[in-house]
């Protein structure tokens, strides 16, 4: 049975696409590739897969992709076109375009818009006869709806609420940046790099995703088993403050190991072979898919950027 929706991720320009559109500012304010798919947001919010991540995710070749638009405005109009624009005209007026043409780092990007991407993936699932694809049917029953718009915000590390994702681990710097004694180090500020990337990546550093906890247990672990107070000198307690906007606040201020700062180089090498590419920062998250505070996308998307790829 063909699968049939009511709604579909909306453009978040809310306006038509029209050649006077041409003339205004849009720039591409964010994007990314993520496995083989090509993706962003415009500067009005609109967010979009380009014309090969389209491709890909329908499970065609490029250049079928680039046929829909240089045969839109055709008199005689293939089934194909016909077929994508009654998709689009369920949820509003019929798009001048397909795709919006921008320039970004001095190379041409076809951006299709989340709605026009779900009406050709829809095409491709179940409309195109001979040439359905499985793969544009299978990315369809995930994607339906809003989930590709959200995909796309959550990828990118776009909130289109405007809300500052980095005010809660803001707040943790503020409290801590010169907490540590001087001469000796602390893991949160040393984990400030991937706090960085996760929250880049898309994740909601807070109260219940406090990453810089996970990688102090593990390098306290291994402090210990591998004897380096003989080699460096002792470590010590240092009051650790969480912000008011965490419930851990109510426990302020909490004591948390620092280590003398000769043993700089050694913790950053473990940080890199041990609990990245150890799997320990794997574990984590998915310990945190477990529990319902990551959706797996993200945790996926955050041992790409952190994780060193694998040699074959």
């Amino acid at each position: 049975m063909t699968i049939k929706i009511n709604r579909l991720a909306r453009n978040g320009s809310q306006k038509e696409i029209t050649p006077g559109q041409g003339i205004l500012p849009l720039t591409i304010q964010k994007d990314r590739e993520v496995q083989g798919i090509g993706m962003g947001v415009l500067s009005d919010g609109t967010p979009y897969l380009n014309q090969r991540g389209l491709a890909a995710l329908c499970g065609v070749q490029n250049a079928h992709i680039g046929t829909i638009s240089s045969q839109w405005h055709d008199v005689d109009q293939k089934p194909r076109l016909q077929a994508v624009k009654n998709i689009l005209g369920k949820i509003g007026p019929t798009k001048h375009a397909p795709h919006i043409e921008l320039t970004h780092k001095s190379v041409t990007h076809f951006c299709y818009p989340a709605d026009v991407c779900l009406a050709i993936l829809e095409y491709y699932a179940f409309d195109a006869g001979a040439n359905v694809s499985a793969t544009a049917r299978d990315n369809y029953r995930k994607l339906a709806g809003s989930k590709l718009q959200d995909m796309i915000y959550q990828q990118v590390g776009y909130d289109p609420s405007g809300a500052d994702r980095f005010h809660k681990w803001h707040e943790r710097l503020e409290l801590n940046y010169q907490s540590a004694p001087k001469g000796f180090f602390h893991v949160f500020n040393e984990a400030n790099t991937i706090i960085y990337e996760l929250i880049i990546a898309g994740a909601e550093i807070g109260e219940k995703f406090v990453v810089d906890i996970s990688i102090g247990t593990y390098w306290s672990k291994y402090w210990e088993d591998s004897g380096l107070a003989e080699e460096y000198d002792v470590r010590r307690k240092y009051p650790h403050r969480y912000p008011d906007s965490h419930p851990q606040a109510k426990a302020n201020p909490h004591e948390s190991w620092c280590y003398p700062i000769a043993a700089l180089g050694d913790f950053r090498m473990w940080l890199q072979e041990e609990y990245l590419e150890g799997g320990k920062f794997r574990n984590y998250l998915q310990g945190k898919v477990k529990k319902g505070d990551l959706p797996p996308s993200f945790a996926e998307l955050a041992l790409e950027v952190l994780e060193p790829p694998r040699l074959a």
